[in-house]
């Protein structure tokens, strides 16, 4: 007879799975240690790391009724950019039950993962585990809106107001909390072009940004003409996703693009040191007006596309060369679209101008989808009554320190009262911000700094690059930027 099964460790506690809003919870009088707004991968790997920290009272608030990871591009087949090992806590914690092989293991899925050799997991794979995580942890608060956060100078600590939410995002009670520590991770927001903005909010008109590719599918699978704007891995899946469902020779796809080619992203073993702690600290020591410029030179880090989609790509462009002509795909470079209208017959067109040729030329289209990337959300909404605090480089953007901390006027927050962001620093931290292979990582060092005991102790390199003349390592350098 086979044995029972082993149950899990005491240490890896499983998940309530429910479907239910979040009961009413009455927030503590006592101030909390840590208060978490938003609830995104970065957030919640700042959670799982603070929930072995048992001295650690901390919670975290989402609007949303649940965890979900970009939905509307969780295609078939779609895969991470990063490897499984850049789950929310492996890279510093390879002991925390919060790891991706914990999540196989308590699914019983370890050996099926462990024969099919995958490095890359799918995306919806990773979702799936995100959300795992999210209906384990206790601090989680999802279905909670924070409206504002406030100075209370007389307590020294951080006022938090919020509002309960039903499932359908209809206000049931207002709540109050406070807090010593803040932690900010907003996340960003899909970014529609400023021309293609009236019509990306007329309902009567197939434009739609690619975060909401999916929701919209069936639509635009029955568009005579299609057209994807954005170069990046989204829109190389977008395309590649709509090319498979067009009949060979009857395709009426435009896929265009504001860089100077659809270019592979950088992916070599050298290339990637640009999202190891080492890189991020020299660029942290850059001067802001270097560090400016500096970004938008890299978008091949982390803009470009992986070369399985793109071979896919080409693979199907070809296939449909072998019966004799060629497919009715137009893929154009280097193309920017200065302005849109509408036609009569709901019908878009684009008026576009290449970049290099400096010509012009008009596109009617019967759908848009928007891949142009995301933006960072604005801070101001939530940290209005702190704008008299916050600090500025001289390019005007806020400063963040070494430790993720927001610099506010130490004359009126004094030591151990901080705000830590959380994807919204890359004009201070460099273009490994949104990865997710740093998440773990920068969860820690917000923890370290917050505990001041060290829980997570971190590499002092993490490179073979040298960044700079002078190397930078991790050490503790608490003077802020």
């Amino acid at each position: 007879m086979a044995p029972a099964p082993t149950p899990p460790r005491p240490a890896s506690p499983a998940p309530v799975r429910s479907s239910a809003p979040p009961s009413p919870r009455p927030e503590s009088a006592t101030p909390r240690d840590l208060i978490g707004i938003g609830i995104g991968p970065f957030n919640l790997s700042l959670a799982a790391l603070a929930h072995p920290l048992n001295t650690l009272d901390a919670v975290f608030y989402d609007q949303h009724p649940a965890f979900h990871w970009h939905p509307g591009l969780l295609l078939d087949g779609a895969t991470l950019q990063v490897p499984f090992l850049a789950d929310l806590v492996t890279l510093v914690d390879p002991a925390n039950p919060w790891t991706f092989l914990n999540y196989l293991r308590a699914h019983e899925r370890l050996f099926p993962f462990y024969f099919a050799e995958r490095f890359h997991i799918h995306r919806t794979e990773y979702d799936a585990y995100c959300r795992w995580v999210s209906e384990g942890l206790p601090s989680l608060r999802f279905g909670h809106r924070v409206d504002s956060v406030r100075w209370n100078r007389a307590d020294a600590l951080f006022d938090v107001e919020l509002t309960r939410l039903d499932p359908d995002g209809h206000p049931l009670s207002r709540e109050h909390a406070r807090a010593k520590n803040v932690a900010l991770g907003i996340g960003t927001a899909p970014h529609v072009p400023e021309p293609l903005r009236p019509l990306a909010d007329d309902p009567a008109v197939a434009v739609h940004h690619a975060a909401d590719y999916l929701a919209h599918r069936e639509r635009l699978a029955t568009a005579d003409h299609l057209t994807v704007i954005g170069s990046g891995q989204s829109g190389a899946e977008v395309f590649l996703d709509l090319l498979r469902q067009r009949p060979p020779g009857r395709e009426r796809l435009h896929w265009l693009a504001r860089t100077e080619a659809f270019a592979p992203m950088e992916y070599s073993k050298l290339g990637l040191e640009h999202f190891t702690p080492d890189y991020t600290h020299y660029f942290h020591g850059l001067p802001a007006s270097v560090r400016e410029a500096l970004v938008p030179r890299q978008w091949q880090l982390h803009k470009g596309i992986d070369t399985e989609t793109i071979s896919a790509i080409h693979e199907e462009l070809y296939r449909r060369t072998l019966q004799g002509g060629w497919p009715d795909v137009v893929l154009t470079p280097a193309v920017e679209v200065r302005s849109v209208e509408r036609l009569a017959d709901a019908r878009i067109a684009l008026h576009l101008e290449h970049r290099q040729q400096h010509r012009h030329s008009r596109l009617a289209t019967d759908a848009v989808v928007l891949a142009t990337g995301y933006r960072e959300r604005p801070l101001g909404p939530v940290l209005a009554d702190l704008v008299p605090l916050l600090r500025h480089d001289e390019t005007g953007r806020l400063r963040v320190d070494r430790h993720q901390r927001l610099v506010l006027d130490p004359s009126v927050v004094g030591p151990g009262r901080h705000v830590y962001v959380q994807n919204a620093e890359r004009h201070t931290h460099g273009v490994g911000t949104p990865d997710l292979g740093l998440a773990a990582w920068r969860g820690a060092t917000i923890l370290n700094d917050l505990t001041g005991k060290n829980p997570y102790p971190l590499p002092a390199r993490t490179a073979f690059t040298t960044f700079g003349l002078v190397p930078v390592r991790s050490r503790s350098q608490d003077a802020p930027r």
